[in-house]
């Protein structure tokens, strides 16, 4: 039962925590809250289940950014917001800031090999948001471009 608690479900509460408080500063009121935080708390279960696919960190961001679009693209559809509020919050508690925080402190300390290793993987998880996040708003299109087309 711990071992359950303190893995998966706790870094998801802190996670949901961290997006309600940031839903403050970008101005979502209502159940918007509960639903952009929902998103982020998603994110990062699905980064500590894309463990059991593979160890590579990298295919763990791409996974959790793609579902994370995906659930902002539906979210956004459902309730007739803009797609950027849903999609920013969820995923600020992937954005790797002890990789920034790590690449400056070798970078002032003059550890040149160190520096690079962790500015380097900095930006891999980063273009790995990136690409996640244009993963997941394209499928979404192909799949509601065709929801579209099978309606008319």
């Amino acid at each position: 039962m711990n071992e359950w608690f303190f893995y998966w479900l706790l870094p998801c509460l802190y996670a949901f925590l961290a997006c309600a408080g940031f839903c403050f500063i970008f101005n979502v009121h209502g159940p918007g809250i509960l639903l952009c935080s929902l998103g982020g708390a998603l994110g990062w279960l699905i980064y500590l289940l894309a463990e059991f696919l593979s160890p590579n960190i990298m295919l763990r961001f791409l996974l959790a950014a793609t579902a994370i679009t995906v659930y902002s693209e539906i979210m956004a559809r459902v309730r007739h917001c803009p797609v950027t509020s849903y999609l920013i919050i969820a995923l600020l508690p992937l954005v790797p800031g002890s990789g920034i925080y790590d690449a400056m402190r070798f970078c002032v300390a003059g550890d040149t090999q160190q520096f690079l290793s962790a500015l380097l993987r900095t930006f891999g998880i980063a273009g790995c948001l990136a690409v996640g996040a244009l993963l997941g708003s394209s499928l979404m299109r192909v799949v509601f471009s065709l929801s579209r087309r099978t309606n008319k």
